[in-house]
């Protein structure tokens, strides 16, 4: 099993190595870190109970930090731009794409069909979409003849990341 990463200040007792999901309690420590031990923990039945305090899991894990696979080199500013428009618009095709970004249809293509092979958009199947302020307001309409994107899982991610490292 991976190394647990927990929040500052605690640390796993090594008596009973407690791990999800397995019920917890703290031990406040001398030098004001709190020890994690199982709440069964044979080592605290002789401790002084008002130094002992319940956790959860979810209040002492460290957040996992998100790091891209190798092929995040691969993107360029205008990948970003893709992904941006899909993560902002949702649901949409290439030349609506081209429009929208002021890039040449084709450019649209490559970049929508370089992210679906990358795993960080994919195709979906014709959808009712209804059109965006500025096209049609408040009409719905089915395309058979365009080939839609939106995000994945992974392409999220990535945007955020890049999003993130920007800041």
């Amino acid at each position: 099993m991976s190394s647990l990463q927990l929040k500052e200040n605690y640390i796993l007792a090594n008596c009973c190595h407690p791990r999800p999901p397995e019920p917890l309690i703290g031990y406040f420590s001398h030098d004001g870190v709190l020890k994690v031990h199982k709440e069964d923990c044979p080592n605290l039945q002789h401790t002084d109970r008002e130094r002992l305090v319940g956790l959860k899991w979810a209040e002492i894990l460290a957040p996992e930090t998100f790091q891209p696979d190798d092929d995040f080199d691969e993107l360029d500013e205008t990948d970003f731009g893709v992904l941006r428009h899909h993560g902002n618009l949702g649901i949409d095709y290439s030349l609506k794409l081209a429009r929208d970004l002021n890039i040449a249809k084709e450019t649209a293509f490559e970049r929508h069909r370089k992210l679906s092979d990358m795993g960080l958009i994919e195709r979906v199947e014709p959808t009712m979409v209804q059109y965006r302020k500025g096209v049609v307001d408040h009409k719905w309409i089915k395309h058979r003849n365009h080939t839609y994107y939106d995000l994945t899982p992974k392409g999220k991610s990535y945007l955020e990341y890049h999003e993130g490292s920007k800041s």
